[in-house]
Order: structure tokens, then sequence, then C-alpha cells
């Protein structure tokens, strides 16, 4: 079953009824779905399907003519491969002179690592040939710095040729809910917080399990799936995967100014913010500033910004010696267990917020939101540091949504409702303000009265499903 990515499909089926030339360009993090994209649009099309090989120049033009025969020549099985790229890209020119033909080469950034010719090559094609006939040419990349500085990028020959390009992120809480479509609310939630809405993870959830189960399963068990997935993807990006599994673990754990995690990793200044940058340019960390104040750098945060990633480095090293043991699944139930509600915090506060930008999109709002963050700063009458777990904002209409978001059993109290109010003091006082509060557990009745006098949003869980 085939879910999520209309609007991407939908975009992908406009290019293609134009019959001109089209080079979309899709790229994004490894296991996010882009080859499934892929595959469920070229599914009733005449496409040249190919992915690029970690290998040499030879061996990828041996894999690249295998492709073009099976798609276009499958009578003719005992072939020789293409002479050179050029005698392929020659023969795709002919076929897509006069007819319709995708050509997708996936894992683009491994061909152009074999031969760092073969870009300018592809351009002088496209511009002299490709270009004149109905090829629909597709590159994929799973390297995102690959992808945006030597494809999209200005210092690429390809600059200037895509005719459209896909950034494919990971889903949304909502989305990510269909996978498990018979677990209850909370269960939904937990599972988009520990897959990060990954589609490959996603599809890992046995619904014939619970989803504590499931955890265990891929997660606590030395034959999991996920057991070993972030360390072996950072092998796989980086070269010196120590200092990065370091920097993700003490971000994972709470740390997130570059004071903070140089005291937990004992690395200087200088390599955690060169961890931190080619660990926001993998979509793994984002780097957050308070809202209203982003030009203040005393502002900044750094977080795990994948679900997937901020829960493994938080939970897994830590079991490690009693997962080899077989006792994962004590782990588990006594360790991660109690805390789990605590790592939801930070996730429902990013699940509140994507809410919001949502119902701000239409009339659900008093008015339209165009910005979603946190605010942090000091309290100056009591001399502490607060923080704001969701701004939304419309600066042009000098309007803000401060809101409360929590996860816990208990429901929100009369207390919180006026702490959050005072908070909203701190902040941006020449904006007309909306409070809200986000519950997993509803509202106590004072706190319902409250809203009704003072016209605060109240949302529950449901609420955000």
């Amino acid at each position: 079953m085939f879910i999520g990515r209309e609007n991407e499909l939908s975009e992908l089926e406009r290019l293609y009824a134009t019959d001109q030339f089209q080079m979309p360009v899709i790229y994004g993090r490894r296991r996010v779905g882009k080859s499934t994209l892929i595959r469920q649009f070229v599914r009733d099309k005449r496409a040249v399907v190919f992915t690029a090989a970690e290998s040499t120049i030879e061996k990828n033009l041996q894999l690249f003519s295998q492709s073009i025969y099976a798609a276009l020549l499958p009578q003719m099985k005992t072939l020789p491969a293409f002479g050179s790229f050029e005698a392929a890209f020659d023969f795709l020119a002919e076929q897509s002179g006069a007819e319709r033909l995708v050509v997708v080469i996936d894992e683009y950034p491994y061909l152009a690592m074999a031969d760092r010719s073969i870009s300018s090559r592809l351009q002088n094609y496209i511009d002299n040939q490709f270009g004149m006939g109905k090829m629909f040419l597709i590159l994929c990349g799973s390297s995102m710095s690959f992808m945006e500085n030597q494809v999209l990028g200005y210092q690429s020959p390809l600059y200037g040729r895509r005719t459209a390009q896909f950034k494919i992120m990971p889903f949304d809480y909502r989305t990510s809910a269909l996978f498990v479509p018979s677990y209850n609310l909370e269960d939904k939630a937990l599972v988009y917080a520990v897959t990060g809405g990954v589609p490959k993870y996603l599809e890992l959830f046995d619904a014939g399990l619970s989803v504590h189960d499931n955890i265990t399963r891929l997660f606590f068990n030395d034959s999991g799936y996920l057991y070993e997935e972030p360390s072996n993807l950072m092998k796989q990006e980086m070269r010196d995967a120590a200092n990065y599994n370091a920097v993700v673990e003490a971000l994972a754990c709470g740390a997130n100014r570059i004071s903070e995690l140089s005291g937990k990793t004992r690395l200087s200044a200088e390599t955690i913010t060169y961890c931190l940058k080619a660990l926001v340019s993998l979509g793994i960390v984002r780097k957050e500033s308070a809202m209203t104040e982003e030009n203040n750098k005393k502002k900044t945060h750094y977080v795990v910004s994948d679900g997937m990633f901020c829960f493994w480095y938080r939970f897994v090293p830590g079991g490690s010696e009693m997962i080899l043991l077989k006792q994962g699944k004590q782990y588990f139930e006594e360790v991660v267990k109690p805390q789990l509600s605590d790592f939801m915090g930070r996730v429902f506060e990013d699940m509140c917020r994507n809410f919001v930008m949502c119902m701000g999109g239409g009339n659900s709002l008093p008015f339209p939101v165009m910005r979603t963050g946190r605010w942090w700063g000091n309290n100056p009458t009591l001399h502490r540091e607060e923080e704001i777990d969701l701004v939304a904002v419309n600066p042009p209409q000098k309007k803000m949504l401060i809101g409360e978001c929590k996860y816990q059993k208990k429901k929100i109290s009369l207390e919180t409702a006026r702490l959050l109010m005072e908070r909203g003091n701190l902040i941006a006082r020449d904006f007309q303000k909306v409070y809200a509060l986000f519950s997993r557990s509803g509202f106590e009745s004072d706190v319902e009265e409250l809203a009704e006098r003072q016209r605060i949003l109240l949302f529950t869980l449901e609420d955000l499903y």
C-alpha cells in the first residue's frame, strides 16, 4: 500500500503531462521514501530506472546498460554493455525524441563520484539532445549536501537545467498514523516519535503486536532492524563517526548549547561547531533561535530534529550490555518505559507546532500563521530563565499565538494556564496575543471556565488528530 506523497505525485504527473523535456531533482535523507515515490510514479509509464552503485564507472555503465535493455529491449538479453555513457545517452535521446520516456538515475552521487566528468557530459546532452525531445529525466540522491551543491548549486554544470526540485521529508504525525491505523492515539504518537516519520521505519511496525513490543523488537534486540541503524548511517555519511556520535548523544540527553556540548563530550568548541554544521546539513540536527529574537546569537539552541536518532541516542547505547545478554525487554520495561512521557514532551511540542501551522493556513485560528517556534529568555521579575513551548506569529498583522504543551497523564491545572499568560508578557509586547493550551489528558474544570472568560484555546490529542 502506497501512503502519502500526494502533492509530490500530483506535481510529477503535471510535469509529465507537458510532453516536453523535464528534469526534476528528487533528494532527501536515506529511508525517507524517494525510491518508493519514483516507483509509484513510473508504474504505468515507459521508464528506464537505474540505481547507481558505489563502484567504478565501468561497473555503473554495465548496470546502466542492463537497465536500458530491460526496459526498452527486453527480448535482447545478451547484448553487451554500451561502449560509453555517450553511446547510452545517444540511444536514450533517440528513444525519447518523439515518445515520452522516463529515465531515472537513482543514487546519482555514486555515479558522479565514480566519474567527476559525468555531470558535464550529462549537461551537454541536456542542452543539445535531451532538451529537444520528450525525455523525463529524474536525478535522485540521498547525499543532501551533494545534491544541493553539486546538482542544484550554482557551481554545478547542471545548474539551471532542473525544471523542478523535490526535497523529500519524513511524514508528519498525521500521515505517520496511517501506517498503524489500529493503534490508539497515544500509541500513534509514540510510533511517530520513535520513527521520526520515516516511511521505512513506519513500515516495520507489526499491527499484531503492541507498540511497546514493537519498540522492544526493533530497538532493544541485537537482531532488530533499528538496533544499529543510526550508527550505521553515521558511518556511511561521516569519516570520523565517533565525534558525531558523541555530539548527537549529548544533544539527545538535553545539552543544546555549544558550551554544554563541549563540556559533555570533551571536544573543542571548534570541533563541536564543525560537527553541528554537518549534522544540520544531513537533517539530523536543527538550529533553533528564540522566536522574535532571531538576530540574538546568544539565543541559539541545537536540537536533534530526527525523532529516531533522538530516541536511539537517548536510550539504546545505555542498554547495549543488557541487549546483548538478551535482556532488552527488561531494560525497556525498567529503564525506557518510565521515561517515555518525558521523551514525548518535546515531540508533542513539535506536533502542536505542526498542528497550529496547518490550522493557521485556514480559518481555524483568529489569524493566519506564518511561522512557529519556541521562545526562551530571562524573567527580570523572578530572575530566572523561562520557556514558551509554542509561539506562532503573523508579523505583518502584529499577532501572536502563545501556547503551552503538556504531555502528561494529569489534566492541565489553572496554575499552568495563569503561568502561560504571565510568560506571554515577557515577549513582543507590541503584538496582540492569543493563548492556547495543548494537553494529552484534558483540562481541569476551572481551566475550561477560565478559557471561556479569557478566550484561551484548548486542544487535546484527539483534536491534533
